[in-house]
């Protein structure tokens, strides 16, 4: 919805005439444009709209329903009620029981999900190709049989109410979706917040939720978008087979709105408050049209001027001056109608009434002079840039598609306005300035901390009343009995897929690289991979990593910091860094034509960097003000606090601090990237639309001839070191909306022989909506929104986590389900099927990871980093069957104790403190306030 101006680089291309799909191996820059969303279309007599997207290059398949029906449909009095119909409609049918859906994507390598924005509601899955027809076929379930009882609608109601907690209540900036929604609209439905209010929830029925369902849902108001590797003419059979005989709804009901919004002409000012909020907020907003108004593409490229990248007007006027942590912006626009927000998270000794004023100077300036042709085009090219990335799947052009369709009406709409923006001038973007952006009709925005208080952001003009919808008919559907159900149908033929091998060769100074040509899309990743992880932070100093790689690109010997932005943004590049506990990644995006010269500052940064002073000055206190907000967070605390707690004063363990960071100088950067930011030492992974033959020549040309004169770095030695006795830490922050309950054992290095046992037991116990964890805390008691584990490899001894937001009153009982998963993972063997759908589902998802050049390029750089082969990613499934269910149940055995656990709960306190210490009667309570990070009891002493 926002862009976060943050990372460095953004997206420039040449428009020009369209390029075939195919890998592009000039060396030199050219025209380059994104491709044509290439589909086939038709449309059943029952109003069924269907959107064919084949792909042979791809083994999965894409189904997704797409239902014009959003939150702003959403009847009087029950906001949220889309959203919570999204997951009503996912769980069961007569022939499916509660979440089966999730059982026939994830058990054969899948994945599953729903959304739901104003406009529209999707569903969808992506697949292995052969079942196809079993996603058809759960697809007509629900829209022809769904089962809309009393255990759904309490279950999801239950469910929806968390959601809403952890996404607006406990999040510091949470509740700024609501402040934007109430003032981005006067008198469109759009005005209620999608996700719904407690009030309202806690109002509905079920015969409400049947009524809004028999209103709204039938094949007259969907389309069924199939992308990826199928045939059509087979794919026109089934959906004839499977959605021909349902009918169009009984008694329809139109969905267009038709109420617009009146221009407004006076300004006005909000001041929202809400708790827990660390830094204050100062913004704008205006009213825009429906995504299909000419102007629209104007104000995009207006948008991308003002907002995207280090090289824009938002990020050098307020995070470049040190007066914003952040700056976001965006076009928020739907159907009907739309807002532009532009505002900023302030420095903690920023004044409120500068920034603000900075940033109504730069409204201002585009308001009154005509931006620069290198700003226009640049703009233009950031669009085709990140075109190219969505494009990249079969997927993701899907996606694109139907979110034009859904916001336009015309599917076409999503190249249509690509085309448009290749001809706006200069004159339209200071044309849509001066008429959307006008200061009659602004609202100024702030927020800041205080009570929790919708009434502080209301909007004067009242709330009109929307439409209701008519009373449900006949009796709710039930699920057939297990002797009469239909099977779904079996999977089809498997696809034969070719693909590119993975090469591994050196450059000419021996550095390794691996290559591969991941699509035909043309774009490129390059990622040099670094040792010298947050592990490397000297004692007192960390976050020292995450400042070198995260400053690579702030200026080197012969390029400042505002030259390397542009140059790679004229150039449709990208560059990203970040440092993790076992080495740093710089990675490069760019279209393949570009990829030489985006590719010279890559190099430049990598080899050259200086720390510029200033620049270290005001992004160490950005960072310091980042921390405040974690710091607010509860499931940010946690986390930060995991990691001393589960390794002490290991390298593993050191967590960045106010202090720490204040005592790293430039000194320290530079000596740091000398040390471990050596050629001996790196490694190189390119992927995307280019051939092998192509990324060697480019990756010689640039680190070919890399040399350095200081000794090889050695790794870090035992950077886990002995774990430290279990810990029950409560974190007593009263002001939060939510608790985060975490709990953690030590585990295995990537290394371990019982790696590959450990990561299939950690797939049972939480990966996804089959594990355990999300079973027994959201789907049988609907505690949260969702509960998952986590176990990622490394080159020392890891830690499997386990973790849930939920009610402050509930996060006793949350914390006891997670230890007794934690149990009852080493209780009994799991039979070798539930073992392999499991062994699928792990494959499923890395096999998706691999067909994005960003994609590969992480999965191949974490195993060079931890010291393994990168075709270890080819052998996930080699490696997963050699795994046997005693394997798995030893392995939990011995690591996964329940009384090995550390229990990490961050909320308030007295709604749970009693009745977790039955739980654990050794808890330790440390008020938020008196939290210290540097010390190892996490406390501060007394004075």
């Amino acid at each position: 919805m926002f862009r976060t101006i943050l990372a460095s680089g953004a997206t420039v291309l040449a428009l020009t005439a369209s390029m075939p799909l195919a890998a592009q191996d000039a060396k030199t820059s050219g025209a380059l444009t994104a491709p044509e969303i290439s589909y086939e279309e038709w449309t059943l007599a029952n109003g069924l709209r269907v959107i064919a997207l084949p792909d042979a290059s791809t083994s999965t398949v894409t189904t997704s329903m797409w239902y014009d029906v959003g939150s702003k449909h959403d009847p009087e009095g029950r906001s949220g009620f889309a959203h919570l119909f999204e997951h009503i409609l996912s769980r069961k049918t007569e022939n499916m029981p509660y979440n089966m859906i999730n059982r026939l994507t994830e058990d054969v390598g899948g994945q599953r999900n729903a959304s739901t924005g104003d406009d529209r509601t999707n569903y969808y899955e992506t697949v292995p190709a052969e079942y196809l027809e079993t996603m058809l076929w759960t697809h007509a379930e629900r829209m022809a049989r769904p089962v809309v009882d009393e255990e759904v609608f309490e279950k999801e109601r239950s469910i929806v109410k968390e959601e809403l907690r952890q996404r607006i209540l406990a999040p510091p900036y949470g509740r700024l979706r609501m402040v934007f929604t109430e003032n981005g609209y006067d008198i469109l439905p759009n005005r209620r917040p999608g996700i719904g209010n407690i009030d309202e929830l806690d109002a509905a029925t079920l015969d409400d939720a049947r009524a809004f369902h028999q209103a709204y849902y039938g094949p007259d108001t969907a389309t069924m978008i199939v992308a990826g590797n199928f045939e059509t003419a087979k794919l026109r059979a089934m959906i004839d087979q499977y959605f021909a005989a349902i009918p169009r709804r009984s008694n329809a009901i139109p969905l267009e709105i038709t109420a617009r919004e009146a221009t407004r002409t006076q300004p006005r000012s909000v001041v929202a408050t809400a708790p827990n909020v660390p830094l204050p907020v100062v913004g704008y907003m205006w009213q825009l049209p429906g995504q299909a108004d000419p102007d629209i593409a104007a104000l995009s490229v207006l948008d991308a001027i003002m907002s995207n990248g280090q090289n824009s007007r938002l990020y050098q006027a307020l995070v470049r001056t040190g007066k914003a942590v952040q700056a976001q912006q965006g076009v928020n626009t739907n159907e009907d109608g739309g807002f532009f927000v532009s505002f900023a998270i302030l420095n903690a000794d920023a004044d409120m009434d500068e920034v603000s004023g900075l940033l109504a100077a730069e409204i201002e300036k585009i308001r009154t002079t005509p931006v620069t042709a290198a700003e226009l085009s640049e703009a233009k090219n950031e669009w085709v840039s990140a075109t190219l990335r969505r494009r990249e799947t079969a997927q993701g052009r899907a996606f694109e598609l139907g979110e034009a369709l859904v916001s336009t009406g015309d599917p076409k709409s999503a190249d249509r306005l690509l085309a448009n923006i290749s001809k706006v001038t200069a004159a339209d973007v200071m044309r849509v300035a001066k008429k959307w952006l006008d200061p009659r009709g602004q609202v100024a925005l702030r927020y800041v901390a205080g009570e929790a208080n919708p009434a502080s952001y209301a909007n004067p003009v009242p709330m009109p009343t929307f439409r209701t919808v008519p009373a449900a008919t006949g009796e709710p559907a039930e699920l057939n009995a297990e002797t009469v159900r239909q099977a779904p149908p079996a999977p089809g033929t498997i696809p034969a897929v070719s693909r590119a091998p993975l090469i591994q060769s050196e450059l000419d100074n021996g550095i390794t690289l691996v290559s591969t040509q991941t699509s035909d899309v043309p774009l490129a990743t390059i990622t040099v991979v670094l040792p010298g992880g947050t592990s490397a932070d000297p004692r007192g100093k960390a976050g020292l990593a995450s400042l070198v790689a995260g400053l690579a690109d702030q200026g080197t010997a012969t390029r400042s910091a505002q030259q390397i932005a542009q140059t790679l943004e004229s150039l449709g590049a990208s560059l990203s860094a970040q440092a993790g506990s076992d080495g740093a990644f710089v990675s490069l995006t760019a279209p393949v034509g570009n990829l030489d010269a985006a590719g010279a500052v890559l190099s430049d940064v990598v080899r050259n960097a200086v720390y510029p002073q200033a620049d270290l000055d005001r992004e160490r206190k950005r960072a310091i003000d980042g921390l405040q907000v974690s710091m607010k967070d509860p499931g940010g605390l946690a986390s930060m606090i995991a990691a001393p707690v589960m390794f002490g004063t290991a390298p593993y363990g050191g967590v960045a601090t106010t202090e720490s960071l204040t005592a790293i100088t430039r000194d320290d950067l530079a000596r740091f990237r000398q040390t471990w930011w050596h050629p001996a030492a790196a490694q190189i992974v390119i992927s995307g639309g280019i051939s092998a033959d192509r990324a060697k020549s480019v990756a010689n040309a640039l680190f070919g001839n890399w040399k350095s004169d200081q000794p090889a770095p050695t790794r870090v030695a035992d950077p886990s070191g002995p774990a430290p006795a279990p810990r029950t830490l409560v974190i007593d922050m009263p002001e939060a909306g939510q608790a985060m309950v975490l709990a953690g054992v030590r585990a295995v290095s990537r290394s371990s022989d019982d790696y590959y046992p450990l990561l299939l037991a950690n797939t049972v116990l939480g990966s996804g909506s089959n594990g355990r964890l999300f079973e027994e805390v959201r789907t049988k008691r609907g505690l949260s929104y969702g509960s998952y584990s986590s176990f990622a490899g490394s080159a020392g001894d890891a830690v499997l986590t386990a973790s849930a937001q939920t009610k402050n009153e509930t996060a006793d009982e949350v914390a006891q389900v997670i230890l007794d998963q934690f149990a009852a993972l080493a209780a009994a063997p799991m039979v070798n099927d539930d073992l392999q759908k499991r062994r699928l589902f792990l494959g499923g998802s890395y096999a998706r990871a691999l067909e994005t050049s960003a994609g590969f390029n992480g999965i191949t750089a974490g195993l060079l980093q931890q010291g393994l082969s990168p075709d270890e990613a080819s052998r996930l499934e080699e490696r997963l069957l050699a795994v046997s269910p005693e394997m798995t149940l030893d392995v939990a055995a011995r690591i996964v104790r329940p009384e090995a656990a550390t229990l990490i709960v961050v909320g308030n306190a007295a709604e749970f403190i009693d009745d977790l210490r039955k739980l654990r009667p050794d808890l330790e309570v440390i008020a938020a306030a008196d939290l210290d990070l540097n010390s190892e009891t996490l406390k501060k002493l007394a004075d």
